[in-house]
């Protein structure tokens, strides 16, 4: 293209050229002296202008020839141009368009016409873009870090010696103590000593990592742009000073009349001049330092992302996912902010000593005066500021409070649900919030005496200063010169000085989160060298007598394996006996204290608990392999995948929510297997996948995956297992005993070598006999693991047969087996949740109904209602908002007042130009000055209080309304809505409305009438200036409608394109093993890049837009000015001299006006999005009422009895039934089973009982009360329910127990020694109030599962629903649950939702459902006799008759 192309119409001009050239000569001599290229090339375009040559057929083939050969390359250039809608405009623009921003004005007109989209951002320029500032910023952290460390041993070496020294030393004086033979004396020496130590301690914990290197990356990666901002900044400083110098001119140029009327021109020019390359200036160096600011954040994004995905265990302890993430968010935005205005450390010192030399030299010592005023407001300010500050972290405190409850709320809404406890919750936080208003309100307080002292201070300072000036000696009078030039000049003063404060208090803050940043960035990382990648062993894995520990100081797992390729081998041990820590071990995740580990090939790892990414299936299962039809299908269907992806609407495009809220457990092991099979690795570790599924999928898991006909047959597997039926179909079994390898073996040779393994069995056979008899091993023994907390117990086996021990009594001997995993997020998703299509999909269309589960979160676009800002009036009163607004209106009158008393005060100097000025006038100037002045403070003072008072109000009636709504939201809602949504508008949006939009509204308020006011006086003195303003203020207008239509919508795309980079970021981190062990580090990496860019994306253009704004407005204000001056020029004969230098000082002042207005116009519309979102919440459709006028008779249910008349449900409108008509009678006191395999509807059933999803057709009888009829409270507090998964809240035992304290601490005894809890209980300190950590992490999964039987005991209804716990609770809890539920409960009616059949096989009667119908309802002896569907199961577990006998 580039040369070819080029080069055949040029070949054909050259080939023709002669005969030119000859016609050319011959017709005319030619003046050779201008010979030049561009000569001969007119000549050859001119030619057939003359008569006689014609040479048009030529010409015309040499165009033809270059439009055709240069359609190429402009195909190219244009398929370039819409790849990469690149920033090209800002480096290729010509320079007044880089000045201005007028390259931006496309965007800001699309914005205009539509509202903004992702897919209209730009692309990063490389020098932006994640990739290559991540690159940069490595490169110098890498050498700084680095030199840190070093300098960090040596420091350590040094404190070694010293504290060797001093050791000696001390003995050394110690010694001879003891014959002073005082007891006492020596106690207290050794006191001191102690607190000596702590101290020391204490600094220790501060400084044991290296430090103080991150601020020198940065500057190293970043300083070019520092240097260049550092410049602008210097000039613009500069340029601020001409200004008052010119007003000075001027003033005296309209006080001599004799002078020219060009030099008042002149004057006027250049002031415009000067503030047009000011602004110039200000806005180069604003986009440096935003963009800067912009890039420091990614750096340390990125930095952080990818030191998670390598950092040790040891690191990785000290902090939560949360706090990880927090490094992320908070901290490199802290960062973030303070780059921005980082040159204000040496600019404002500057710009202080400078007005003060030229302040000096206008009014002389007297400055000094005004000086000391600004001088007494620092510490008074300072003051403040610490005083807010201590309210600021006692907010925070409660802040924290709340959301940690809410948290709870919404991950436990549907037991919240299910017991009716919504309204003890609600009143906990409501308690918290009352609080956390108490502190909003005295922080408000505090916030309007420093609004006051601020506001007070220019009209002090200018009193002080005016008043000594005019004191000391009757010889100075005030001219206007003097009095308008000091006061242009203390308006630059004090920007520095309210900057200065503010500037330390955040430099303070960033230094905390230096600290953090350095602490996780300089930590150490996993040791690479413990596993290697010999392909010279002969085996697949080999563990060469290796010592592996969780921590350094840990007792150490002891190994040596030796693994052939091609086998499968079991790893069986009690639990806490190593097994998943043998894993780890393998996978190089713990400290390796001595030997090393081999593997040859490649590796996969299904962790126990199955760590699910939130994308659509068949990514979780591809993980970042290519996608092969085939191959996927074979694994889908080994996986037993097949029937769950019938029931799941998009089929394996259904997409995964967070935490893979949307699948039961045994789902989320089977994608974990499934991504495991597909990723066709050599050497597959397999944590135990087998304990969360049924048990007959567990077999065909192990017969058509893992087993020696699985499709993984040839590969290297090590299964930790529990299900002793499998143990002889393999190869080898790894006996773990204790941390250390007991024995190795096949099954037969450890059978009869009668070692630990033998007893392994025993036990567990034993365990298994008080419940089904073991038949010649065709059961599927369970020996359940502590699934969902996996704080491994030592088990205590064979103590006391007839005592079960329940895991209480276990003791808790390493927390972190595996380090705690987050628990699954919400209860009882047993079945898939939401929505079960049918098999055959009618058409495609159908198919997409359900498909994706999580709604897109909607994001407002265009203009913000006018209601919105009414709601929010509305909500802070109308009596407070207008008396607001008058004040502020008086306040404004004042502040106009003194000014012109001002003028008029300098007018004297012309009148008493050469008589002495009386005292008494002075006087008076000086009184009446000052008065105004206080009483503008006086007015901002009340009007910051009454806004103070309103806004708190406001804040909360919107919160309590938004948490009103949310507990009374229909299930469905929050099945489809990700928690963290629901947690961003109590969390985000609150803290907007209670601390953003008032701060907004006021600097609105004050900004408006500032402008207005200015545009006053400048009429008031210049009447001509009226013509000037309408077309400004139209210019203005829509300059301003264009930018907030564009800046709004950036911001959202910001905030939108924002979570995605923290949500990926915390499932890394939750995923890190399965992400190390797969090898996928690089490939997360760059996603995390790509996801920082796409917000980077948004952030950059709306830099810009910020620019592109101010400039524009800044180019207005300075016409303001140049037109304020033109008129005083143009009208000198008619002006006094005192007006002129008031309307030019105010127009100077105007331009910093104008821009704050609109900044604050459009943030206050961004931030009254959190109003309308808030809103939003509060206005969702609610479920029925929770108590209606129709109540049920006090006793009811005293029977206790159920009818099913025909009926159907469906989870949301959309989709189909889950139940086809139901049809049953259920006596009083029964026992019911209830069986079904997954999606069938079980769980869906015990939703519809307590109203969770209503019905679509049909109804429920309850002792012949229909259901639907009654209050939800009515109906949920008489029926009890023990869930699946016991979910506990964080508060004290005998709150999660009875939240309302209705029962007396006796019942609440009773029920817990029923419930095997009460020696537990009384055992610990504050027995009762003992506190339970967040979710329960602090008691065993058996325990929560008791606690959970209490709280049902507790209720004493007539009807349980038991959904029975799938695999989290070990035989011993379930046995118990089982024995107290038979005998407590005998009088009532009891409904169980089984998984596993044989607890099923005593109960009265069984239903089995399939596909949402009963398919057969009869005792299970007549069942089994059928030979039905029942049977079918029963045979799949191994159930067999005479064991029913046998019950």
């Amino acid at each position: 293209e580039q040369t070819v192309l080029v080069w055949i119409p040029l070949g054909f001009l050259w080939l023709c050229a002669p005969r030119h050239l000859v016609s050319l000569c011959r017709r005319t001599r030619v003046n050779t002296k201008h010979l030049s290229k561009l000569y001969l090339i007119f000549n050859v375009l001119a030619l057939r202008r003359r008569e006689g040559a014609v040479d048009s057929a030529i010409l015309f083939l040499f165009w033809l020839l270059l439009v055709l050969c240069n359609i190429f390359p402009f195909q190219t250039l244009i398929r370039e141009a819409l790849k990469s809608k690149k920033f090209n405009q800002k480096k290729t623009g010509i320079i007044i368009h880089r000045i201005t921003f007028n390259w931006f004005n496309s965007m800001v007109v699309k914005g205009y016409k539509q509202p903004l989209v992702q897919e209209d951002m730009w692309e990063l320029n490389e020098a932006e873009s994640t990739a290559y500032i991540n690159q940069r910023f490595q490169y110098f952290m890498q050498s700084e870090l680095d030199s840190a460390r070093v300098r960090f041993q040596n420091k350590l070496k040094n404190k070694r010696d010293k504290n060797r020294d001093m050791a000696q030393e001390e003995t050394f004086q110690n010694g001879p103590s003891d014959s002073l033979g005082k007891g006492v004396s020596r106690d207290g020496l050794m006191m001191v000593n102690d607190e000596k130590k702590k101290k020391k301690n204490k600094k220790k914990e501060e400084e044991n990592y290296p430090n103080s290197w991150l601020i020198t990356t940065i500057y190293e990666t970043f300083k070019g742009i520092l240097f260049e901002s550092a410049f602008f900044k210097l000039l613009q400083d500069v340029l601020a000073f001409v200004s008052p110098q010119l007003l000075k001119m001027m003033i005296s140029f309209t006080q001599d009349t004799s002078s020219y009327a060009w030099e008042g021109y002149l004057y006027a020019v250049l002031l415009l001049v000067v503030a047009i390359l000011q602004s110039l200036f200000l806005q180069q160096y604003f986009q440096r330092c935003f963009v800067l600011g912009m890039k420091v954040r990614t750096a340390i994004m990125a930095a952080v992302y990818k030191k998670a995905l390598v950092v040790s265990n040891d690191t990785r302890k000290e902090s939560t996912v949360g706090e990880t993430v927090n490094l992320m968010s908070a901290d490199a935005q802290r960062f973030n902010d303070v780059t921005n205005f980082i040159h204000l450390l040496w600019s404002c010192p500057l710009q202080i000593i400078l007005s003060i030399v030229f302040l000096w030299i206008e009014l002389g010592p007297s400055v000094l005066a005004g000086l000391a005023v600004m001088g007494l407001m620092v510490p008074i300010n300072g003051l403040l500021a610490t005083k807010a500050r201590k309210l600021q972290v006692e907010n925070m405190k409660f802040k924290d409070k709340r959301l940690k409850i809410m948290n709870e709320i919404l991950n436990g809404i549907k037991i919240l649900k299910l017991y009716a406890w919504e309204p003890s919750f609600q009143a906990q936080v409501e308690d918290i919030r009352g609080q956390e208003l108490k502190v909003m309100r005295k922080f408000a307080y505090l916030t309007s005496v420093s609004t006051f002292i601020f506001s007070c201070a220019p009209a002090l300072v200018s009193l002080a200063t005016f008043s000594v000036f005019v004191g000391v000696s009757s010889e100075n009078v005030l001219t206007a010169e003097k009095a308008f030039t000091s006061i242009s000049l203390f308006n630059i003063l004090r920007f520095p000085l309210a900057m200065l404060p503010m500037l330390i208090a955040a430099i303070v803050q960033t230094t905390v989160s230096k600290k953090r940043l350095e602490k996780f960035l300089g930590g150490e990382d996993l040791a690479s060298d413990i596993v290697r990648h010999d392909p010279s062993f002969k085996s697949a894995v080999s563990v060469c007598d290796g010592s592996f520990a969780w921590e350094k100081e840990a007792q150490p797992l002891l190994v040596s394996l030796d693994i052939k390729p091609g086998r499968l081998v079991a790893v069986v041990g009690a639990v806490g006996s190593g097994k998943s820590s043998l894993m780890s071990a393998v996978l190089g995740e713990m400290h390796c204290t001595k030997g090393f580990v081999n593997i040859k090939g490649s590796l996969a790892f299904v962790p126990q608990q199955a760590w699910i990414q939130n994308a659509t299936l068949r990514d979780n299962i591809l993980f970042g392999s290519p996608h092969e039809d085939k191959r996927l299908q074979e694994v889908v269907e080994a996986c037993a995948l097949v029937p769950d992806l019938e029931l799941l609407p998009g089929g394996d495009l259904t997409e995964i929510g967070e935490k893979g809220i949307n699948l039961s457990g045994g789902q989320k092991q089977r994608v974990s297997l499934a991504r495991a099979a597909y990723s066709q690795a050599d050497i597959y570790l397999l944590d135990d996948p087998l304990s969360a599924v049924d048990s007959h999928v567990g077999k065909h898991l192990f017969d058509k995956v893992l087993g020696p006909k699985g499709i993984l047959k040839n590969k290297t597997r090590i299964l930790v297992t529990h299900g002793v039926n499998f143990l002889p179909y393999v190869d080898e079994i790894v006996v773990l005993v204790d941390g250390v390898v007991s024995e190795v073996g096949s099954y037969n040779s450890l059978r009869v070598s009668r070692g630990a393994f033998s007893e392994f069995l025993d036990t567990y056979a034993k365990e298994q006999s008080n419940h089904t008899h073991s038949e010649s091993g065709n059961y599927y023994l369970y020996l359940t693991v502590d699934i969902s907390c996996t704080q491994s117990c030592t088990f205590v086996a064979q103590s006391k047969p007839e005592i079960p021990n329940d895991s209480v009594s276990f003791t808790l001997k390493r927390e972190n087996s595996i380090r705690r995993s987050q628990r699954h997020g919400r209860l009882g998703h047993n079945e898939v949740v939401g929505d079960r299509i049918n098999k055959q999909h009618e058409s495609a269309d159908e198919s997409k109904a359900g498909q994706r589960l999580i709604e897109k979160e909607t994001m407002e676009t265009g203009q913000v209602k006018f209601s919105v800002y009414l709601q929010y009036l509305r909500a802070m009163g109308w009596g407070y908002s207008i008396m607001v607004f008058v004040v502020y209106f008086i306040q404004n009158i004042a502040f106009i007042g003194q000014n012109l008393w001002l003028s008029d005060w300098t007018n004297d100097a012309v009148e008493y130009s050469n008589k002495t000025y009386p005292a008494s006038k002075r006087d008076t100037r000086v009184g009446v000055f000052g008065a105004l002045g206080v009483a503008q403070g006086l007015f901002v003072f009340l009007g910051t209080l009454l806004m103070a008072n309103a806004s708190v109000n406001a804040s909360c009636i919107l919160h309590s309304r938004l948490l009103n709504n949310i507990l009374r939201v229909p299930m469905v809602f929050f099945d489809t809505t990700p928690i963290g949504r629901v947690v961003n508008r109590f969390a985000k949006d609150i803290f907007t409305v209670d601390e953003a939009i008032p701060l907004s509204f006021r600097s609105w308020l004050l900004c408006l009438l500032g402008v207005l006011g200015t545009l006053f006086v400048i009429c008031l003195a210049t009447p001509f200036f009226t013509l000037v303003i309408l077309p400004l203020a139209l210019i203005y207008y829509f300059v301003q409608r264009f930018y907030v239509a564009t800046s709004r919508q950036l911001r959202r795309l910001d905030s939108v394109s924002r979570s995605p980079i923290y949500s990926h970021f915390g499932e890394t981190v939750s995923g890190l093993s399965v992400i190390r062990a797969y090898g996928h580090q690089e490939r997360f990496l760059k996603h995390n890049e790509i996801t920082i860019d796409e917000n980077l994306k948004s952030v950059y253009p709306w830099i810009v837009s910020n620019r592109w704004l101010a400039i524009r407005l800044e180019f207005l204000g300075n016409l303001v000015v140049f037109f304020s001056a033109l008129f005083a020029v143009i009208s000198r004969e008619t002006l006094d001299s005192g007006l002129v230098g008031l309307s030019i000082s105010y127009a100077l002042n105007v331009t910093q006006t104008l821009n704050w207005l609109v900044r604050m116009t459009s943030e206050l519309e961004t931030n009254i999005v959190a109003v309308e979102r808030v809103s939003e919440y509060s206005e969702l459709e609610n479920e029925a009422k929770w108590v209606t006028d129709n109540q049920p008779p006090e006793k009811w249910p005293e029977a206790g009895s159920l009818q099913f008349e025909n009926y159907k449900v469906r989870y949301r409108p959309e989709l189909d039934l889950v139940l086809h008509g139901i049809t049953c009678e259920i006596d009083s006191t029964e026992k019911i089973g209830i069986v079904g395999r997954t999606g069938a509807g079980k769980s869906s059933l015990t939703s519809c009982l307590f109203r969770i999803i209503e019905a679509a057709e049909g109804r429920i009888l309850v002792d012949g009360v229909d259901i639907s009829t009654i209050g939800l409270h009515d109906l949920r507090n008489r029926l009890t329910i023990i869930p699946q998964d016991p979910v506990l809240f964080s508060g004290t035992l005998r709150m999660n127990l009875d939240p309302f304290d209705r029962f007396s601490d006796e019942e609440i005894w009773s029920v817990l020694e029923l419930s095997h809890l009460k020696d537990y209980v009384a055992g610990l300190k504050e027995q009762l109030q003992h506190e339970v950590a967040e979710g329960g992490e602090n008691l065993s999964v058996g325990q929560r599962q008791l606690l959970c039987l209490a709280r049902a005991l507790l209720r004493k209804s007539r009807i349980l629903i038991l959904d029975e716990a799938t695999a989290a609770v070990d035989l011993e809890t379930d046995n118990l649950i089982q024995n107290t539920i038979r005998s407590e409960f005998s009088h009532c009616t009891v409904l169980t939702i089984a998984h596993r059949l044989h607890s099923i096989m005593d109960s009265s009667r069984v239903m089995v459902l399939d596909a949402g119908k009963i398919v057969e309802f009869d005792s299970p002896t007549k069942l089994l006799e059928k030979q039905g569907h029942f049977f079918a199961m029963a045979k799949d577990a191994g159930v067999t008759r005479e064991e029913i006998t046998a019950l």
